[in-house]
């Protein structure tokens, strides 16, 4: 049987292959797939205990998500980001924000559109657009992985439909600055092409960093499309609840794609849901500190390998994205890493590093004590197999 070819060029997910080679070596402590390591409230695990006993529970549900959920998403928005969902804006409760952008992409693009991914992008979002039949079009970033505004202008074309934006970031931690956000909001409005901004990492700021929503500017409502996710702040990652808010405009695309993909929310994870936004961020907000410093501990651990191992101390989501002098590819890397120290990573490949070599490591999964083993155990391997007479001549990625 013949195989599609759109398909053929997409690239492969890398979280089932680094899952595979540590379900193949026992004892490996991951830092590899970005999950936090609290579980939901109490509230949302109680929501659930009454769930099945009304007959509505088993039936198909509002294609747009529960009017409860979807009024706690609203109250939400208002305080917490500051978007008035009543100035042009719908909300609909996707299967995770992942499925929210794949129906993003489809309502706002055709064939041979291009959306903007700032590098380094996070892989399922340049998946969803290839599997689309659209063209992701990469765009270097500053050292630092800041926006390049020029940049991101330089590559808008006529067939450009959006430029996304991840902030927090995916897989660098970068925040991007009020300003520069409200910049690439402009530039959309400027040239009629959407601005996405992806804010699944909204509450994890570090430092004096701080987030900011480009959907609570002035008119921004008929071009900004945003992205939200339970599975970090709440612990929610296998609960798959995550919503989008959109331009009224887009409203009957975006029913067609869920109707014909999912039809409804799954009713027990948005009761879940319920429960958890009724606790409220002050959830997440008592885990920060934790993880800020274990962060900490991270970047002072790391500082052991400075010679071959180099880190910006970015101020977001949970994520340090590492760029490793060694004469290995980034993925034959993570793969002897597994197998010879027991420690696994993310390839920067994954996330369009193509020259150099990239792992990123995320925090976020583990205690502050399996941490530090699994950090040590990276410095450890690191300075095994990147040793000075390994080093290579890798080329420096231009704007990585």
């Amino acid at each position: 049987m013949r195989n599609t070819d759109r398909l053929q060029s997409v690239q492969t997910p890398i979280i089932p292959v680094i899952a595979n080679w540590t379900r193949q070596t026992p004892g490996t402590l991951s830092l590899g797939q970005g999950m936090v390591s609290y579980p939901p409230p109490d509230s949302a695990m109680q929501a659930i205990t009454r769930f099945g006993t009304l007959p509505e529970d088993h039936l198909y549900g509002s294609p747009l998500g529960h009017h409860q959920l979807l009024e706690l998403i609203r109250t939400k928005l208002r305080q917490d980001n500051r978007i008035d969902c009543d100035q042009g804006y719908q909300v609909m409760v996707t299967a995770g924000s992942n499925m929210a952008f794949l129906n993003v992409i489809m309502a706002i693009s055709d064939p041979g559109d291009e959306i903007i991914l700032p590098m380094p992008y996070y892989f399922n979002q340049e998946m969803a657009i290839q599997m689309l039949g659209c063209v992701a079009v990469p765009v270097p970033t500053r050292e630092d992985y800041q926006l390049d505004l020029d940049a991101l202008q330089a590559a808008i074309t006529p067939k450009t439909r959006a430029i996304l934006t991840v902030s927090p970031n995916n897989p660098s931690g970068a925040v991007y600055p009020e300003q520069d956000l409200r910049a690439v909001n402009a530039l959309c409005q400027q040239h009629r092409i959407y601005h996405i901004s992806d804010e699944a990492y909204e509450y994890f700021t570090y430092d004096e960093a701080a987030h900011f929503s480009p959907a609570s500017l002035v008119d921004a409502a008929e071009h900004t499309i945003s992205l939200y996710s339970l599975s970090k702040a709440y612990g929610f990652a296998s609960w798959r609840v995550g919503y989008a808010v959109f331009p009224e405009a887009l409203l009957p695309a975006m029913l067609k794609i869920q109707d014909t993909n999912l039809i409804c929310p799954p009713a027990i994870t948005q009761v879940a849901a319920i429960g958890a936004l009724e606790t409220g961020v002050d959830y997440c907000r008592q885990q920060l500190p934790e993880l800020a410093k274990i962060r900490q501990q991270v970047l002072q651990q790391l500082q052991a390998i400075s010679d071959i191992c180099q880190v910006q101390a970015t101020t977001g989501a949970f994520y340090l994205l590492l760029k490793i002098q060694t004469s290995l590819s980034d993925l034959e890397l993570a793969e002897r890493l597994i197998k010879q120290f027991k420690v696994a990573a993310i390839p920067g490949c994954a996330f369009g590093m193509q020259e150099g070599c990239y792992l990123r490591i995320s925090y976020g999964t583990l205690n502050r004590a399996q941490v530090g083993e699994a950090v040590q155990r990276l410095i450890t391997g690191l300075h095994a197999l990147c040793s000075r007479n390994q080093i290579g001549s890798a080329t420096t990625p231009e704007g990585a």
